[in-house]
């Protein structure tokens, strides 16, 4: 039965890139996705003590959720993790843009030095649920795709209450409802892959979505200037408060982020 721990006990360790072992020889340019990752992962305890294999359960375990929730509107797509450098069908991309979902060819990109970033640069506590808060941000993209809702959005919109910002809070919300049904939520053999989230995992995951907030990254690796103008992800305290509505309500529905002038 694969039924993973891997979200348990918060942890510092477990939160790095470097983590990713399978992954470890790719050069400059180069990219590998989850399929590729979930060769060497066949039960729980490989999970339990591989980062890659930990990625490779929270990935299957968000899809599973997203295909329970939408049912055949849900389409599966991969995870493709890149070193350094990539293109997609959006374009190229580099390590500091961070991870992102790329509408035209429906797959989320995560470059291997992000995770360690977050921590380093970043100074987020990081663990093994971060990389999922992370994830499931960006399969919350896929759906918005696949929704149309991110074609509501004109492109390059930006300000506190802009549609760019609404989207993303609304990708933060999606993460928390996949959070609050992890446990429960079932893979192809009935059995969830996901054993247990404590307070822990989701307080690191709150202090992750506080310090990619906009005015956090403004005042403490920008200029230190605050401009709401130039929001793009929201405030701090707006990935925040609404990764938690997902996680209270665990219903999709609660994270209508268009549909109210209370973003928070």
């Amino acid at each position: 039965m694969y039924k993973s721990q891997v979200l348990g006990g918060g942890g510092g360790e477990g939160g790095s890139g470097a983590g990713f072992g399978g992954l470890s020889g790719l050069g400059d340019g180069q990219t590998a996705d989850n399929g590729q990752l979930a060769q060497s992962c066949r039960s729980g305890a490989d999970a339990n003590e591989s980062v890659d294999c930990a990625v490779v359960a929270d990935i299957d375990s968000i899809q599973d959720f997203w295909s329970q929730a939408l049912g055949d509107s849900y389409t599966r797509t991969d995870t493709v993790f890149f070193s350094g450098s990539v293109q997609t069908s959006c374009g190229g991309a580099s390590s500091g843009s961070g991870p992102f979902y790329c509408p035209a060819d429906q797959l989320v990109y995560i470059d291997l030095s992000f995770f360690d970033q977050l921590q380093q640069q970043f100074g987020a506590q990081g663990g093994l649920f971060v990389n999922a808060y992370v994830i499931a941000h960006e399969y919350g993209h896929h759906v918005q795709n696949l929704l149309g809702t991110n074609r509501q959005v004109p492109p390059g919109e930006t300000g506190p209450t802009s549609g760019t910002v609404r989207l993303e809070l609304q990708a933060d919300c999606y993460a928390g409802t996949w959070a609050d049904h992890a446990e429960t939520v079932p893979d192809e053999s009935g059995q969830p892959l996901i054993a247990e989230i404590t307070e822990d995992d989701v307080n690191r995951a709150l202090d992750a979505a506080g310090r990619i907030g906009d005015d956090f990254i403004q005042e403490n690796l920008g200029g230190g200037t605050v401009d709401q103008d130039a929001f793009t992800h929201g405030s701090s305290e707006q990935r925040q408060r609404w990764f938690r509505t997902g996680y209270a309500s665990g219903d999709p529905r609660a994270c209508d982020t268009f549909g109210t002038d209370d973003l928070g």
